[in-house]
């Protein structure tokens, strides 16, 4: 019980593993030195995902399928995605590359073949 406290996101982690993601995709957190996050992703965390690194900004809510937490500077294989809506995975599917932002640019994600 202690752990499912430890995590905010404990219970959308769970809600996320019973959806079908919508792509697979190889993930690297950029190390906390290099800009990248503070924290480890922890289950059940998302953020906005882009196709570019140019301004303006603009995302689609993704949320990698995560059973144990993603540190800064790591990199995992074949995370699993789900998205708010159809057109933003769709679109990231269609960049092959997607980034991950929150409230600035904090990893990447590559298409993995499916």
């Amino acid at each position: 019980m202690k752990d499912q406290f430890a995590n905010p996101f404990h219970s959308r982690a769970a809600d996320l593993r019973r959806l079908k993601p919508a792509l697979i995709a190889d993930v690297q957190l950029y190390e906390t030195a290099d800009g990248g996050k503070k924290m480890a992703a922890l289950p059940g965390w998302g953020c906005p995902c882009v196709t570019t690194k140019d301004e303006p900004i603009s995302g689609y809510d993704g949320w990698p399928i995560l059973d144990e937490p993603l540190e800064p500077g790591e990199m995992r294989a074949s995370v699993p995605f789900v998205f708010l809506t159809p057109e933003g995975a769709d679109l990231m599917r269609k960049a092959g590359r997607f980034y991950l932002w929150e409230g600035r640019f904090v990893g990447e994600a590559i298409l993995a073949a499916e």
